[in-house]
């Protein structure tokens, strides 16, 4: 763990008078998309994905694995063990940081409409829409086939598939506006105590560890709570609400003090270093269910985990990311409608590739492929719709 102050980075540029731009943020944003389809399109081949149920009653994992493929590659255990340990964390983050910029500049009412528009519309398009196109390969793949439209209708939640983190966004950007109102200082005093890296990082650990190991202990860390179409995961989502409001307050301070840079390489190494004792500990936990100081164990783990990969990759893209890149430039303004998207491409490039006599990892590839150019292009397409391109 460094402890070292770092050198201040510039990482604000001016995209015009009233709005500042992170390129290197900016192009961190685009890459963790990609890392989203990448995470999806790969689930199909996990080696541990449980096998399709009879009918989507049957069982709830169709919702997390909506097509499971014989084909499988462990290489792809490695990746969605290490991006489930931070990817969702860091997006929350990375929403926070221009949240106090819009607040200064809008004011609270204008902010929180604003967000009921360009989050509330496409979180209902997505679930209208993108969800039922997604989730219907699962109907295919299961034994039941009573009709699709039906079968939909008489599930005990709406399936919401990966637009649940926009519907949690839309909320977690309500208690900023609200805690502005309350206080509105509040994110500058506490971004003031994010002077340095050494100090982000321990106050990030023990934020997150005091939102996220009590309920990591009392429910499943792999539960998930719903009510209709709105869908969370139990155990993480004071920890999210932790890292979006850290967000808000290094974008209230200019977080270039705060962030890590120069010390790309050993973050990195503590963040594979992490990731393998809480992969170890997580293997132990597994093989030793009644031993349950492995779970706590594991849960702090996972806290260090997080943080550390969070920190190895904005620290990778402060240091080298800091030119723009037109297709990283591109990859940014799409990101949005392709993160609303992908899903659709996801499962039916997976149903498409289940007769396919090809081993996982070749099958997981193309779908991460074509999944990332075929969202990729659906939504410069729809952008260049006026109405549309002013939400997404």
């Amino acid at each position: 763990m460094m402890a070292t102050t770092e050198v201040p980075v510039k990482t604000f540029t001016q995209r015009d008078a009233t709005k500042p731009y992170s390129i290197p943020l900016g192009n961190l944003r685009a890459f963790i998309t990609a890392l989203v389809v990448a995470h999806h399109a790969v689930l199909a081949y996990h080696p541990y994905a449980p096998p399709p149920g009879a009918s989507l009653d049957a069982s709830p994992w169709w919702r997390a694995f909506p097509v499971v493929d014989t084909a499988h590659s462990g290489v792809f255990t490695v990746l969605a063990g290490f991006n489930d340990v931070f990817f969702m964390s860091l997006m929350f983050l990375l929403s926070g940081v221009f949240v106090w910029n819009s607040l200064q500049r809008k004011g609270t009412g204008k902010y929180l409409r604003d967000r009921l528009v360009r989050l509330g519309v496409p979180f209902v398009a997505a679930v209208v829409i993108v969800a039922p196109l997604a989730y219907y390969p699962s109907y295919l793949q299961s034994k039941s086939h009573p009709g699709f439209v039906k079968t939909w209708l008489s599930l005990s939640g709406w399936p919401s598939g990966p637009a649940w983190f926009i519907w949690v966004l839309l909320v977690f950007g309500l208690i900023a506006a609200m805690l502005t109102e309350w206080s509105p200082k509040w994110a500058e005093r506490f971004g003031s105590r994010l002077a340095s890296t050494s100090k982000f990082f321990a106050i990030l650990l023990a934020i997150s560890a005091a939102t996220y190991v009590p309920l990591a202990v009392i429910f499943d860390p792999m539960s998930w709570s719903s009510f209709g179409p709105f869908v969370f995961q139990t155990s993480r989502i004071l920890h999210y609400l932790a890292y979006f409001l850290i967000g808000v307050a290094l974008g209230a301070c200019g977080i270039a003090g705060a962030l890590p840079a120069r010390r790309w390489l050993a973050w990195t190494s503590t963040a594979v270093v992490a990731f393998l004792i809480v992969s170890a500990v997580a293997i132990a936990a597994i093989t030793n269910p009644t031993v349950k100081v492995f779970q706590v164990v594991g849960d702090f783990g996972f806290v260090i985990s997080c943080a550390a990969s969070c920190f190895a990759f904005l620290a990778i893209f402060l240091r080298f990311a800091t030119n723009r890149m037109p297709l990283f430039d591109s990859l940014r303004d799409n990101a949005y409608g392709m993160y609303l998207v992908h899903y659709a491409f996801v499962t039916w490039l997976q149903y498409a590739l289940l007769s396919a006599d090809l081993p996982g990892l070749a099958k997981g590839t193309i779908v991460f492929a074509g999944a990332l150019a075929l969202s990729w292009v659906t939504t410069a397409a729809l952008r260049r719709i006026p109405a549309v391109a002013r939400v997404i």
